[in-house]
């Protein structure tokens, strides 16, 4: 795939012909002192490989599948949390915002707002999110082609901020099931943004245990080494110290001791796919920070279909 634009997120650079970067946390902010051990360790693991990371977790899982499932410690001590995280390891923090009213908010703690994939369409969130100024990771919706993302980047751009990243995390497959389409991600590329797999929601069975999501995690791994060979720009991994005691998404979790050689392999696979996408002569773009709200850019439809 030919390299995506580039751009700074806190201290690190991401996309272009930059190395493979990891977007990696628990699921939802379970406590204190549990977000920050994970957030130290996983930096470790990726610090001594050098893959550049951006540290996520949530203060509110507004989606989950039963009204008795764990959401978080909410708004204001989620976000004091965050903020106390990145004071700590001088990480960058991504945290998905659910509703308008959140981003303001969360953009005065957060490098990266997410857009959950389930409201990937919802004009006036991706407007909102775009006007903060903070790099914006739209997850593709489970129910979504991956050329109708044009239209999510659209309403981003339109507000001057093209610091974007598209995460592809699995399609819906049947009942409570997900496959990923691995054309997705030369057709993400094309709109010139840093494309990542989110390998473990990918894994994900919605609602497969009635009350909750089961997952797959064996499949991890596949899903990947899958990803670094064709060339995504990063990864996306929900860690947990001890999956089957998670308060959320324990099911589809990688294992924090198996971190380390997952991304021994995902690195090396990616190496070489960035050593044959290296393009001859012309540098990649390189995406400046939002501009001043209201000016808009078009984004390039581009059928894969004519390529």
């Amino acid at each position: 795939m030919n390299p995506s634009g580039s751009f700074e997120v806190g201290k690190i650079r991401i996309g272009g012909t930059e190395p493979l970067f990891l977007i990696a946390g628990p699921c939802v902010i379970e406590s204190e002192a549990h977000a920050t051990m994970l957030a130290e360790r996983i930096r470790d693991v990726a610090s001594s490989l050098g893959v550049p990371l951006i540290f996520k977790a949530s203060y509110d899982k507004a989606n989950r599948s039963s009204i008795s499932s764990y959401r978080g410690p909410g708004l204001e001590e989620g976000l004091r949390i965050l903020a106390s995280i990145k004071k700590r390891t001088g990480l960058p923090i991504l945290t998905d915002v659910h509703e308008v009213s959140h981003v303001a908010r969360a953009a005065e703690v957060c490098d990266v707002l997410q857009i959950p994939a389930f409201l990937s369409r919802q004009t006036d969130l991706l407007m909102a999110a775009g006007r903060s100024g903070r790099v914006v990771n739209i997850k593709k919706g489970q129910f979504l082609s991956p050329t109708e993302m044009v239209n999510a980047v659209e309403k981003v751009a339109a507000t001057g901020n093209e610091r974007i990243i598209l995460t592809e995390r699995g399609t819906s497959f049947g009942y409570q099931n997900l496959v990923v389409d691995m054309r997705s991600f030369p057709i993400l590329h094309k709109l010139g943004y840093p494309v990542v797999l989110d390998a473990t929601h990918s894994v994900q069975l919605p609602a497969g245990e009635g009350k909750s999501s089961g997952g797959q995690p064996e499949f991890i791994e596949p899903l990947v080494r899958a990803g670094a060979a064709i060339g995504v720009d990063g990864l996306f991994l929900e860690v947990h110290d001890n999956p089957a005691k998670a308060l959320s998404d324990g099911t589809n979790a990688l294992s924090l001791h198996k971190l380390r050689p997952l991304l021994e392999k995902a690195t090396r696979l990616s190496a070489l796919a960035r050593e044959w996408d290296a393009p001859p002569t012309a540098a990649p773009r390189v995406i400046a920070p939002a501009r001043k709200a209201g000016l808009s850019r078009k984004v390039e439809r581009r059928s894969w279909r004519s390529r």
